[in-house]
């Protein structure tokens, strides 16, 4: 999908409403994922895919208890269009959203976004600080630990998983390997 939207205006609006590191790296690192997912699964749709991991979460800052409520708004600020906003809208589905998840790169990141955090927590709890050593016996012994990073809600993740017809393994393996691929392009920018 073409779009008009810039990563320029899309990365001004996005730090317009947020100051948080952890929020503006997890915007960042959701983003990456989400280019690498475009390309992976042979969309080369790379830059609205990556818009839409970047702006996920724009309106969760400031505006917490409208989440994914306050987004269209928001997004009208850079003329957004309604394919970006529902993206946007959709990753919270049946949380804070009514906008269900209909195509794959909107199921990627309904899926991806809450997976992130936790392979984020896990490689903040390695020795090295990364996921870039990281296995996936061990993202899967962090997952199945429900007291490990709990407010990574498992069952987001496998209705994720489910939404895009993998299973839970598949969906593990290759998030990690997106975050894998972009630890350190995140790290540079957050300089």
């Amino acid at each position: 999908m073409e779009t008009k939207v810039t990563r320029e205006q899309a990365l001004a609006l996005l730090k317009k409403y947020n100051q948080e590191p952890f929020h503006i790296q997890h915007a960042l690192t959701v983003e990456a994922v989400m280019r690498w997912y475009a390309k992976e699964l042979g969309y080369g749709d790379e830059d609205f895919w990556g818009l839409c991991g970047l702006l996920h979460d724009v309106d969760y800052e400031k505006y917490p208890e409208e989440h994914c409520k306050k987004a269209p708004e928001l997004l009208k600020e850079i003329d957004a269009e309604d394919a970006l906003v529902h993206a946007v809208c959709s990753h919270g589905y049946g949380i804070c959203s009514d906008a269900k998840p209909e195509h794959e790169m909107e199921k990627v990141l309904f899926a991806a976004d809450e997976l992130t955090g936790l392979i984020g927590a896990a490689a903040r709890m390695r020795p090295s600080k990364s996921c870039t050593d990281m296995e996936l016996s061990s993202l899967k012994k962090k997952f199945k630990d429900k007291r490990f990073a709990a407010g990574c809600s498992r069952d987001i993740i496998r209705t994720g998983a489910e939404q895009l017809g993998w299973d839970l393994d598949k969906l593990l393996d290759m998030t990690l390997q997106a975050m894998k691929a972009s630890e350190a392009d995140i790290e540079e920018q957050m300089k």
